[in-house]
């Protein structure tokens, strides 16, 4: 598929965002994506608007363009969103052995997939393939309205998990440790003690206090 200079520069940066290369209060110009991208700056300037429209950024004149950083409570509000979908889906998928049996199988292969990226300490592809881990259970779950709901915070998710792992290289061993054991309770169909545990999961990796609630 061929996309246009503006879509070019939009998907770039974007995924320089997510990753965390470019990381949350900085400040960037466009001059200095057309430099890297080998373009003129009309593109850039194009691709800069939709990403202040969707949040990403925050443009002003003649100085550049901001990372936004993650606000306030978005971590906390993203990690409850995602405990109570995921759990759903567990015990949604429990409820169907051949659904069950089938998800177990696609999350060994992404652990398969994990340990490798992990291996070459690619950091950007191991937050998509966390990211792919957890929706992999939330499609098992066959609600479509919970899987689309789930496919908007996968941009947080995968962001969240990049500067987790930029501020301490040793969650990557972490997360995939925790990873293990979650999808041993899945494929258990143990939805009431998934849900805790990937609770804690999230909280840990995303340096959240613990919460006295998380039982």
């Amino acid at each position: 598929m061929l996309y246009s200079s503006a879509e070019l520069v939009y998907r770039e940066v974007k995924e320089l965002i997510l990753s965390g290369e470019l990381p949350g209060a900085e400040m960037i110009s466009e001059g200095e994506i057309a430099k890297r991208m080998e373009l003129s700056r009309t593109p850039v300037r194009e691709a800069f608007l939709r990403l202040e429209a969707e949040g990403w950024m925050r443009l002003y004149p003649k100085r550049g363009a901001l990372i936004v950083p993650v606000a306030d409570g978005e971590a906390e509000n993203t990690v409850d969103a995602r405990q109570m979908v995921e759990t759903q889906s567990v015990r949604s998928a429990a409820s169907r052995p051949a659904v069950l049996k089938a998800l177990a199988a696609d999350l060994q292969a992404n652990l398969s997939e994990q340990q490798s990226i992990a291996e070459r300490g690619d950091v950007a592809a191991f937050s998509a393939a966390d990211a792919d881990f957890h929706r992999a259970i939330v499609k098992a779950g066959g609600n479509p309205l919970l899987d689309t709901f789930y496919a908007s915070l996968r941009e947080r998710q995968r962001r969240m998990t990049a500067h987790s792992i930029a501020r301490d290289p040793g969650q990557l061993s972490k997360i995939m440790d925790d990873h293990r054991k979650l999808a041993e309770l899945v494929a258990a169909g143990d939805a009431d003690r998934f849900g805790p545990a990937v609770l804690t999961h999230m909280r840990e990796v995303h340096g959240l206090e613990p919460r006295g609630d998380a039982r």
